[in-house]
Order: C-alpha cells, then sequence, then structure tokens
C-alpha cells in the first residue's frame, strides 16, 4: 500500500520505519524537513516533504497518489487533514482527537457520511492510549453480558533532572490544560483538572500510585459504542505529579500558553542519547490498565487488562532512543494500518472494528514487546 504519513515526530519517524519494514511504499511530509531527517536518521533513503499542516493544498501535493493519509501530527490539525484525505480520495488514520466543537463527541465523526460517499475508511484514535485501550476495553466487554463501569487508569512518569517531552509538546500542554471528560450513569458531563485522586497498583515494578482524572479520548468514543453506566480515565506518574504542582501553583494556564522550559520541543534520538550521556535524562515508563465492570450470566464480573510496554532503558539498549508512550503508539499505529478495515466505510474508533478483527490485532500486541496480562474476577452467585 502506498501510505503518506504527515508529521515526523518521535511517533511519526518510527511509525514510517515501522511500515516500510512491513512492506508498505512510505513517503512522508512535515514543517521542517531537515529536524524530520534527525528523527528519521540521515541514512533513512524514505523521501521527506516540506508539508504546512494548516494547508489542505500543501498537504493534497505532498500526499498524492497515496492510499492511505496518516496523521500523526498534533490534533488541532485533524479537521483540515481529514479533508485533504477527502480531496485526495484516500483512507486515512489517526492517533488522537481535538474536541474542539463538541467536548463529548470526536470530531472527526463528522466527516462519516463524507468518507462513506467516497467509499473510503478513516480509523481514529488508534495508537496506545487511545488506540490498544480501546480494543482491552471491548474484549472485555465482549465477556460480558451488561457492561457497568469502566475505567482507564494511565501511567507516565519520565526520570530525568529537568523537564523532557515524552512526544509532541503541542499534545503535551493541550491536554494538561483540557477538562477531563466522564460518562456518569448515562451523561456526558466535564470533570475537574487533576482531581478525583485514588491509589491505584500498577504491575511491578511500577506498584501503587497515586491517579488523577485526566482529559482522555476513549471517555468520548466507547461510550457511543459500548453500551454502559459510568466511564472514566485517570493518569498518575511523576509526569502528572509536576504538572499537578505547577496547576496548583498557577503556572499551567492556557491563557498563559505554552512554556518551553516547562513544555520542551521532543528531543531527537541524537539529543535522547546526549541526555542520557549527560546523566540529565534516567529512564522513563508507561503502562496502561482498563477494568470493565458488568454482568456475566447473572453474576457481578470483573474484566482487568494490564499492558505495560519497554521502559526507555531496555528501548535504549535495543538501539531506539526514544519515549516508551512514542514506541508503543508507533507499534500500535502500525498494527492499525497492517489490519486496515479497507470495507469498514466511514469513520470508526477502534472498537466499532468487528470482533474478529479486534481480536486479529489483540493477537498481533503480543508479537510486539507490549505485555498484555488479562484477569477475571467473579463473584460468587447470589443466595436466594
Amino acid at each position: 500500500m502506498r501510505v503518506f504519513v504527515l508529521g515526523v515526530g518521535a511517533t511519526g519517524s518510527l511509525l514510517v520505519q515501522l511500515l516500510a519494514r512491513q512492506g508498505h511504499r512510505v513517503s512522508c511530509g512535515d514543517r521542517d524537513p531537515e529536524r524530520a531527517r534527525r528523527f528519521l536518521g540521515k541514512a533513512s533513503p524514505i523521501p521527506v516533504h516540506e508539508v504546512n499542516a494548516r494547508n489542505i493544498r500543501s498537504i493534497v501535493k505532498a500526499a498524492h497518489g497515496a492510499q492511505l493519509l496518516i496523521n500523526a501530527c498534533p490534533a488541532v490539525f485533524n479537521k483540515i487533514i481529514l479533508r485533504a484525505a477527502l480531496r485526495l480520495r484516500t483512507h486515512y488514520l489517526d492517533m488522537a482527537a481535538h474536541l474542539t466543537e463538541s467536548p463529548f463527541r470526536a470530531e472527526q465523526l463528522r466527516f462519516d457520511r463524507r468518507f462513506r460517499d467516497i467509499r473510503r475508511t478513516a480509523v481514529i484514535t488508534a495508537g496506545v492510549a487511545p488506540g490498544l485501550t480501546n480494543l482491552l476495553i471491548s474484549a472485555g466487554a465482549d465477556l460480558l453480558d451488561t457492561v457497568e463501569t469502566v475505567h482507564v487508569r494511565l501511567y507516565e512518569a519520565t526520570e530525568s533532572d529537568r523537564p523532557v517531552s515524552q512526544w509532541s509538546a503541542e499534545v503535551a500542554f493541550d491536554e494538561a490544560v483540557s477538562q477531563p471528560r466522564l460518562y456518569d450513569h448515562g451523561r456526558f458531563r466535564l470533570g475537574q483538572r487533576f482531581s478525583g485522586r485514588e491509589v491505584f497498583r500498577f504491575p511491578e515494578p511500577i506498584g501503587p500510585v497515586g491517579v488523577v482524572l485526566a482529559a482522555q479520548d476513549e471517555v468520548v468514543t466507547v461510550p457511543h459504542v459500548i453500551p454502559l453506566r459510568t466511564m472514566d480515565a485517570k493518569i498518575g506518574g511523576a509526569d502528572i505529579d509536576q504538572l499537578r504542582r505547577w496547576y496548583r501553583q498557577g503556572k499551567l494556564r492556557k491563557s498563559r500558553g505554552l512554556v518551553p522550559s516547562q513544555f520542551p520541543r521532543t528531543p531527537t534520538p541524537g539529543t535522547v542519547d546526549q541526555l542520557i550521556h549527560r546523566g540529565i535524562l534516567h529512564n522513563a515508563r508507561f503502562a496502561a490498565a482498563v477494568i470493565v465492570e458488568g454482568n456475566t450470566h447473572g453474576r457481578p464480573a470483573l474484566i482487568r487488562w494490564d499492558a505495560t510496554v519497554p521502559s526507555l532503558y531496555l528501548l535504549r539498549r535495543r538501539g531506539l532512543l526514544c519515549s516508551p508512550i512514542a514506541w508503543a503508539t508507533a507499534e500500535m499505529a502500525a498494527l492499525f494500518v497492517k489490519h486496515f478495515p479497507r470495507n469498514l466505510l466511514g469513520v470508526h474508533p477502534p472498537e466499532a472494528f468487528p470482533a474478529e478483527l479486534r481480536r486479529a490485532i489483540l493477537r498481533d500486541v503480543r508479537s510486539r514487546d507490549i505485555l498484555l496480562v488479562k484477569r477475571i474476577t467473579s463473584d460468587p452467585p447470589r443466595k436466594r
């Protein structure tokens, strides 16, 4: 398949290389081709075009002839890139929503009819969180007759002597200043940033961590597909603890804008190597957990999935100088491309895929060094 990847940063550059290894004919574009080359590696034969993601004509010109347009840019560009895909009459994939028009419905879904009209498929929020988490929620729901509650719990931690962005600074800032979304007894509502703190136990070596409400896309796509009562998403770890401190100190406000000292540019592989050698960057971790509660055969049941990815230390030992979250997002996006549902016309998040397709992707996840562990807890039958 001829694939064009727009946005060649920490995630996009890895995705480009993974797709090339899968046998796709890949080209890519970025606003800064020279910096994109530093992410890709100067020896990479993959062509890089200068593209302005704010300009539909620029995207259409660079991606002409592509069968799939992948949006690896910040989600603020989603609508522009979706329109470019429609003009190109190509399939589309992205990894996040921006929720600008409606806080409780992914903006990409507005394009569903137009993609159906041109008989093309758009796969949205197809990374690791969201993306893999959506698949795990569906896998849990498949085991239940009815779903009551869904909880997404994420862990992100960078062990560093100064702020180091695990991925796009723009994305990190946007998430930090956005209000969390909740689905509460059948209704969507906004929560307070960094509220709802609880202690959640992740698998070792992470263990118990304080987590707080966060703005996650899963909460605004899953309830539209899977009938349930309540859903939330919380994040914990050193990165979120720092953001919480800045928020309490009044240093984290949308009106202040993105402060480079708080949200530096994503480091290139060469910069990551330098930071490690200088003793500034020590390690980074990412993990995700999904808990689905409901009923099966008249009994309460709980399904928990844990997804653990290699740490920065382990990735570096494999010759990969990237953050765990960027690595996992690229790996998952590559799997979504491998299993791309060309016949599923319209716009779809992963939980809306047919069950067999979802299961096929999850089977492949285990071959990508993402550790998946499922636990099922059933209550004893109630006495009558």
